[in-house]
C-alpha cells in the first residue's frame, strides 16, 4: 500500500460504498479507515472531505481460492 487516489466526499458517502467503489468490496473498508484517521467512523461521511484511497495490490479477500475466470 504505497499509492493513492484522492477522492472529494459527495452526499450519502459512507466507508462501505466507497470500499464497493474503489475495492469491488464493500467489507474492504479498512485501508480506508486506516488512511483516513482523523476523520473517524462516522455513519456518513462528511461532504466536501478529501480522502485519501490507498491502491491495493493484494487481491481481495473475496476473491480468494476463485478460478481465474470468476475475478
Amino acid at each position: 500500500m504505497s499509492e493513492f487516489l484522492t477522492h472529494t466526499t459527495g452526499p450519502r458517502d459512507r466507508w462501505d460504498l466507497l470500499a464497493e467503489t474503489y475495492y469491488g468490496d464493500p467489507l474492504r473498508y479498512e485501508p480506508l479507515l486506516r488512511a483516513n484517521p482523523a476523520v473517524g467512523q462516522p455513519p456518513i461521511l462528511p461532504e466536501g472531505i478529501t480522502l485519501w484511497v490507498p491502491i491495493l495490490d493484494e487481491p481481495a479477500t473475496g476473491t480468494a481460492g476463485l478460478p481465474p475466470w470468476r475475478l
